[in-house]
């Protein structure tokens, strides 16, 4: 195939099939942020190239590395695909003033942009949710948002994800870290890789984050960060750890914990899963009480967590499918058609999801489309049925007979063979 007619490589097309698993697990990821008091924020996919400089650091590799920029030739301007949606969700705070009367819970859904070499969990092209609760300065905000997550995989029958835990303590205590931690691992520059020489000096912390096998023994013996906190930080720290004992929550301390954006400060934390390979993690945030600040605004306390849609579906039970509709209308005649036309509509106003067959065909080609749409029930409208101002209603799923109604009383008697709650027109059931 002409390459312009393929997809660009780690952009992948979301099919239909597929695509219904993402809105179910986008449903029920909506409905479980509402359940919180989180709401929505939509922003632009690309944003001015300076603002992640500034929010993401420019030591890191996603700018170094990975951000797909470009100069807009019509005037000028130095833009950049998302790469991550905190620093987006922070500018546009700042710029609409968001916090002016109160702190604000928001999440986004949506994609984001890296250039990395394209393998199983992680794409070009990538899907995330995230929550982020701006201008709450305690524990207990964190706290919320690890129960947050905690229900989230209980809903989805997602198991043995694993959180870990740390603290990055404040901005000063961290520059006196550095300092430590440069000094041991020029004590034992010969035996780095050629990454972690090059994070030395200008990102020392990413070198504990290496998952070079070689690199391991060196990491083991750098000092840690942790104890090296303030009393505040530790206080901080200690008090999220009891809310989660208290919650029933399960977590671990990694003391190597760093996470790999520069607006991190005191509770960071992954939820990891050993069924993903090298991409292992699911979800991962914490605080970044300095990103305001960063960006010219006035300091607020913020914390938050992003996930990746592929990882999270990669982990979901496969299930049965979703189902596409509740209804097949079949018909034949031109009396039974407009009859169709009007029985398909009253069927959507009781809430159900229907397919009209277009196209014609017989009778029996028409129910082959009926089974295979998945539909648990087809609505056949011949000849007789039009003179007598019926339908019949043949179960696609059960072992039960075929009936006759009278059209008006069509919604109803599939809404009761379906056991589905009448909803009012153009609503949408929430999915628990």
């Amino acid at each position: 195939m002409n390459e312009g007619l393929r997809a660009v490589r780690g952009m992948n097309d979301i099919l239909p099939d597929e695509a219904d698993r993402w809105e179910e697990l986008e449903d029920s990821l909506r409905t479980l942020l509402r359940a919180y008091g989180y709401r929505n924020i939509r922003t632009p996919l690309l944003e001015h190239t300076g603002l992640f400089k500034r929010a993401i650091g420019e030591a890191t590799d996603i700018v170094e590395k990975e951000m797909y920029s470009f100069e807009d030739a019509l005037n000028g301007e130095h833009l950049t695909l998302r790469p991550e949606a905190t620093a987006s969700t922070v500018r546009a705070a700042l710029e609409h003033s968001l916090l002016y009367n109160a702190p604000q819970r928001l999440y986004y859904i949506g994609p984001m942009f890296r250039h990395e070499r394209p393998q199983k969990g992680r794409y070009r092209q990538f899907h995330q949710v995230g929550a982020e609760a701006l201008g709450f300065p305690g524990p207990d905000v964190d706290a919320e948002m690890l129960l947050m997550c905690a229900r989230l995989w209980q809903r989805l029958g997602i198991r043995d994800l694993k959180l870990e835990l740390n603290s990055l303590g404040s901005a000063a205590e961290r520059a006196a870290y550095r300092s430590s931690l440069v000094a041991y691992l020029a004590s034992r520059e010969q035996e780095l890789d050629a990454d972690s020489r090059r994070r030395m000096h200008s990102n020392p912390l990413r070198v504990l984050d290496s998952k070079n096998p070689h690199m391991q023994e060196i990491i083991a013996g750098a000092p840690r960060l942790i104890d090296t906190l303030g009393a505040d930080s530790l206080a901080h720290f200690e008090r999220l750890q009891e809310l989660l004992r208290e919650a029933g929550v399960p977590f671990q301390i990694n003391p190597r914990l760093v996470r790999g954006l520069d607006y991190y400060n005191l509770t960071v934390f992954e939820w990891v899963s050993d069924q993903l390979g090298a991409q292992g993690t699911v979800c991962a945030g914490g605080r970044y009480d300095g990103l305001f600040e960063q960006l010219g605004g006035k300091p607020q306390p913020a914390c938050g967590w992003a996930m990746g849609l592929e990882r999270l579906l990669a982990l979901l039970p496969a299930g049965d499918g979703v189902q596409g509709a509740d209804v097949y209308v079949v018909s034949q005649g031109a009396a039974a058609e407009r009859l169709a036309v009007g029985a398909a509509e009253r069927l959507r106003d009781a809430g159900l999801r229907v397919i009209q067959h277009c196209g014609g065909g017989s009778f029996k080609s028409q129910l082959r489309r009926a089974d295979a749409s998945g539909a648990a029930v087809a609505v056949i409208i011949g000849e007789d049925e039009a003179g007598a101002g019926e339908a019949a209603v043949k179960p696609l799923r059960q072992a039960r007979d075929q009936f006759r109604v009278a059209l008006d009383r069509l919604g109803d008697a599939v809404v009761g063979l379906l056991n589905v709650p009448r909803r009012e027109a153009g609503k949408q059931e929430e999915k628990a």
